[in-house]
């Protein structure tokens, strides 16, 4: 990168920096039981040294993000932070590949704009600062196809092994991330059918010896690296669909019907209404604030106009539009084919890079529009001081417009800091959905005195975990949270500390010394 590039970058890498790092010690409050569960998971990993590839509780979740987060536990203790920053490192760091790719498919100025939206988007932002597992699939994703990329223009094979390693890191982290190999094979045949059309006999040659050894190395590597949950799931095969199995709308009794409303709600999440949980957005709003909605719609479909184009006029399809648009598709499939809760903002997470790679594509559209109308106007020139002393001459028309999208992009990020951390943050719904008074049960028993007995009465759902070493019936999720805090997640933690959860049958039958304590989870 030159100077100012770079200078560009760090800008954009430090405002991502910003957004998700700023009050994550109380922002979001509280910790939801799914997080904690995620850090009982790890604090149980630190103390047996068994680190696993898959945890089977809470319906099953693969182990890489916990691993990590354990890490970051015990360098941190038990804290909401320690469990939360995982996520922001990863969030952060996908903007940083977001810049790196579109820049390989593009240019830097649209590698800047897109890489600004995903700082900013309070979409990308939500799930930086929540200890869920699906904020590293961006990640991978948005890596893997840099590195994949970079093979295909360079024929290099080490680029091709780094894609294969991505990829693989990737099925250790979402469910739905299992789909998205197959953009790779969408766009190599792509690729190979441009290539072949462009190419005369001896490139073409040469340059299908190099593709085929790397796409092979690369899909051999993603192999090897998941092969360690290939097996588990092997011996453990009702795991592998887990969650998706039980709400696919392959188990409903009109699946083509449900599949049509699907699509049009999931569609709609962009523009119309967006996902209703608290958890995952602003409820009911759309996961775009309306003009990136309105550049986004832009460019998707300028997106497959340019297929159409590009097939009439060069006699192939673009293999970067190619790339785009199956990753959008084949990202949404896994939304689109469930029947939960949608529009479905974290199920959806997948989407969030291209759509900003698509919103900026609009943005260049609008840019372009306007440059030519305004040059039509006014063909003057003007002095512009760029960092470092330099000097460029530019139509006045050119800077107008660049003027304009800046003050659009400034008026975005105003708007999205906004609405996460004045708007979201403050609504009392928001402390609700992340079991705020949960933490605070958690701080009272550690306040009490620790040769008093205290009884947390779990007086709230959830789906049943065993908790380690334990013979007992299982404990809903919902004390997960108290049980991170307290670091009471076994029966051996619970009578060292004097702590011990009942259901509340179990308060109604038996009787518990005068000087104990009950205190209710609701």
């Amino acid at each position: 990168m030159k100077k100012n590039e770079l200078i560009v970058f760090i800008l954009i890498l430090a405002l991502a920096i910003g957004f998700r790092f700023y009050k994550l010690n109380s922002i979001p409050p509280g910790l939801y039981p799914d997080e904690a569960m995620n850090g009982n998971n790890a604090l149980e990993a630190l103390d047996t040294g068994d680190f696993k590839v898959f945890y089977p509780e809470n319906n099953g979740r693969e182990g890489l993000f916990i691993n990590i987060q354990a890490v970051s536990v015990k360098l941190f203790g038990n804290t909401s932070w320690s469990l939360r920053v995982v996520s922001a490192f990863f969030g952060t760091l996908t903007v940083a590949g977001l810049y790196l790719l579109v820049r390989q498919l593009f240019n830097r100025y649209t590698a800047a704009a897109a890489a600004f939206l995903l700082a900013v988007s309070f979409w990308h932002v939500n799930f930086s600062r929540i200890g869920f597992r699906a904020i590293m699939a961006p990640f991978f994703i948005v890596w893997g196809f840099y590195f994949f990329w970079k093979g295909l223009s360079s024929g290099k094979l080490s680029m091709f092994i780094t894609s294969g390693a991505v990829w693989g890191l990737g099925m250790y982290t979402y469910i739905a991330f299992r789909a998205m190999p197959l953009a790779l094979i969408i766009t190599f045949l792509a690729y190979w059918h441009t290539i072949k059309r462009d190419f005369d006999h001896h490139r073409y040659a040469e340059a299908k010896i190099q593709l085929i050894r790397g796409v092979v190395v690369m899909f051999v590597t993603i192999f090897i690296v998941s092969l360690p949950l290939l097996l588990y799931f092997y011996d453990h095969p009702q795991d592998f669909l887990g969650r998706a199995g039980q709400v696919s709308i392959f188990s409903s009794k009109n699946p083509i019907s449900d599949l049509t409303n699907n699509v049009f709600k999931t569609f709609g999440m962009f523009v119309f209404s967006g996902d209703w949980n608290w958890r995952h957005n602003y409820a009911g709003s759309p996961v775009l604030l309306w003009p990136v909605a309105t550049l986004f719609a832009i460019g998707l479909m300028g997106s497959i106009l340019k297929l159409s184009k590009s097939w009439r006029k060069h006699g192939h399809v673009s293999s970067v539009q190619i790339l785009l648009l199956s990753w959008f598709f084949i990202a949404m499939l896994p939304v689109i084919t469930s029947n939960e809760g949608l529009p479905h903002a974290l199920r959806s997470i997948m989407l969030v890079p291209v759509a900003m790679i698509f919103a900026t594509e609009g943005l260049w559209w609008l840019f372009t529009f306007l440059d030519h109308r305004y040059q039509k106007q006014d063909i003057r020139q003007v002095n512009v001081h760029l960092p470092f002393h330099q000097r460029v001459h530019i139509q006045e028309s050119t800077f107008i417009t660049i003027t304009v999208m800046i003050i659009l992009l400034g008026a975005v990020g105003f708007a999205e800091y906004n609405k996460y951390f004045n708007d979201w943050a403050k609504r009392p719904e928001v402390a609700d959905a992340f079991s705020t008074k949960y933490k605070e049960v958690a701080n009272q028993l550690n306040k009490l005195p620790q040769n008093r007995i205290k009884y947390v009465l779990v007086n709230a759902g959830g789906v049943l975990v065993n908790p380690p070493g334990s013979e007992a019936g299982g404990i809903p999720m919902s004390a997960q949270s108290v049980m991170y805090f307290t670091d009471t997640w076994t029966p051996e933690k619970q009578k060292a500390k004097n702590i011990y959860y009942l259901l509340p049958e179990q308060y109604r039958q038996a009787q518990y010394r005068r000087d104990g304590i009950v205190i209710p989870l609701e």
